[in-house]
């Protein structure tokens, strides 16, 4: 078992000789479930340290996917069923009438919207970050001071970030460890450039509830903010390479 930063820089150099690695759980998580049970690290889902102060993080190197920075429900009360009702579409996994609305959205230019003739964008602004249509008008934000409690709340620990190449997919999937960074200080300023170029991308996931009392009525299951793997330890101050 590891304890200190030390302990975890011997493990894993143990690791990153073993070479080529099979997964070991299918999907985006086997990484860092396998990265676990190399470590002897149980796997929990508590927010807080996996190791003495330190929280573990793995990614791929070679990997496009993108992860789940957190989730937050736009602003004013109600966003979400305005979003839906103006720009939601109807979807056949639903009975009823309905609408949903899945799309992810960034910085980078208008995203159209299913066949509804909407289109939706991020735009920054000194204030607040904000969901505008083609008709320019904001009909969802964030305030900018919300999301940088809501960052800091949530990357309060120091972190390590494993690195590792990818290759095969699903339960055939296996990873190289090769290199390990020491990461702290959440870096609110760098969010906010990495989202204005596009490379941070909020997820719309609205849709409705199944059945009893509430079924057809907005179901928000959770507004991402998401970030390419590769990309995600360049939301902080301090990257020590330590392996």
């Amino acid at each position: 078992m590891i304890n200190t930063l030390s302990d975890f820089i011997q493990e894993y150099k143990r690791i990153v000789d073993m070479g080529w690695i099979k997964t070991h759980r299918s999907g985006p998580t086997g990484i860092g479930k396998t990265l676990e049970d190399l470590l002897g690290i149980t796997e929990n889902n508590i927010d807080g340290p996996d190791f003495g102060d330190y929280e573990l993080k793995s990614c791929r190197l070679n990997s496009i996917s993108m992860l789940t920075m957190f989730t937050k429900t736009p602003q004013p009360r109600g966003a979400a069923d305005i979003l839906r009702e103006t720009f939601g579409y109807f979807s056949n996994a639903y009975e009823n009438n309905e609408k949903v609305l899945h799309a992810t959205l960034s910085t980078d230019g208008y995203v159209p919207i299913a066949n509804t003739g909407h289109q939706l964008i991020i735009v920054c602004d000194p204030s607040r970050i904000s969901i505008v249509a083609e008709d320019k008008k904001i009909y969802a934000y964030w305030t900018r001071e919300l999301l940088k409690q809501t960052f800091e709340k949530k990357y309060k620990n120091k972190l390590v970030y494993a690195k590792a190449l990818s290759r095969g997919t699903g339960a055939a999937e296996q990873f190289k460890f090769t290199e390990a960074y020491e990461v702290s200080g959440f870096d609110y300023d760098s969010f906010i450039s990495l989202l204005e170029q596009g490379k941070i991308y909020v997820d719309l996931r609205i849709g409705q509830y199944r059945g009893g009392a509430k079924g057809g009525k907005t179901h928000d299951h959770g507004t991402g903010f998401r970030i390419r793997e590769a990309d995600q330890s360049l939301l902080f101050k301090t990257n020590n390479r330590i392996v």
